[in-house]
């Protein structure tokens, strides 16, 4: 009895039709979800927009609305985004550039320090918040101070920058290195003048898209002391808040003109975002090479 021969390149109607209904529910989901994020943005915007004033960019907040900023609040994300820029981009690098170009991975070390970068990445935030108060604000006595916001958000963002930059070192064809090599280039020059310029773009990316994650995060600066109410500008051994946390705290509040207060602080962070992720396209399109 002979067996009917296989069409090549022809697929059964059923693995068609599923394929069609999957595409159609993708589409749908995709549909529903651009749809509700666009009617909660424009809610926004049309509710807060007539707060967008200089009084809360400079005033403290108040018991009463009309006089309530976030002036503190939005130093206090500047300064942690400072803070978050001058360690974790420093320091993911540094063990991007370690992995990549001078770890042995037969090593149990390396690998142990692969899996914990692979695990810390799927951790969530509150979990970071929970090991900032035991151990950064109880253990070593930092105290409830925006140092210790900005290290525990250093922590949270880290795994990422690494994993970004080692990604955007991969990327650059191993004919860079052996053709400086061959040059009589040591490794330390290959990494330095070859390597890390080429990858620079891609590191810068992922680095500032880290940075536009953590600005938004809230429960790990809860756990660490941040305050909803802080009348002065921030210092980095004072008490501070940031502006996730201020809008939490004026949305708790029952009267309308702080929830609109707190829109007004929405339409804020989503321009610091929104920019931040412009710049990183910016970066990306403006430098990035095509081997």
């Amino acid at each position: 009895m002979s067996t009917p021969a296989l069409v090549v390149g022809k697929r059964p109607r059923g693995d068609k039709v599923r394929g069609t209904l999957f595409y159609v529910l993708l589409l749908v989901s995709v549909s529903i979800g651009f749809v509700l994020l666009g009617t909660l943005v424009v809610d926004v915007i049309r509710k807060g927009v007539g707060y967008v004033d200089p009084v809360l960019f400079t005033e403290p907040t108040s018991t009463n609305p009309e006089r309530a900023g976030a002036g503190p609040a939005i130093l206090g994300t500047i300064y942690m985004m400072l803070l978050l820029l001058a360690v974790v981009v420093p320091l993911g690098v540094g063990t991007a550039i370690y992995l990549e170009e001078y770890a042995n991975r037969e090593r149990w070390y390396n690998r142990l320090l692969e899996l914990n970068i692979q695990n810390l990445a799927a951790v969530p935030s509150i979990v970071y918040g929970i090991l900032g108060l035991a151990f950064l604000v109880r253990g070593l006595g930092l105290g409830r101070v925006l140092l210790a916001g900005a290290l525990i958000l250093t922590l949270l963002v880290l795994p990422t920058v690494i994993v970004a930059s080692r990604e955007a070192i991969r990327a650059v064809p191993d004919s860079i290195r052996q053709g400086a090599y061959a040059l009589g280039a040591t490794q330390w020059q290959v990494v330095s003048r070859q390597v890390l310029p080429a990858s620079i773009p891609g590191i810068a990316t992922g680095s500032i898209l880290a940075l536009a994650r953590a600005i938004g995060e809230t429960a790990p600066l809860l756990l660490v002391g941040a305050l909803t109410y802080v009348a002065v500008n921030p210092t980095l051994l004072g008490s501070f808040t940031a502006l996730p946390v201020q809008i939490y705290q004026w949305v708790a509040r029952p009267q309308e003109e702080f929830r609109l207060l707190a829109a007004a602080g929405i339409i804020v962070l989503l321009a610091i975002l929104l920019t931040m992720n412009a710049f990183a396209i910016w970066l990306r399109n403006r430098y990035q090479k095509r081997w």
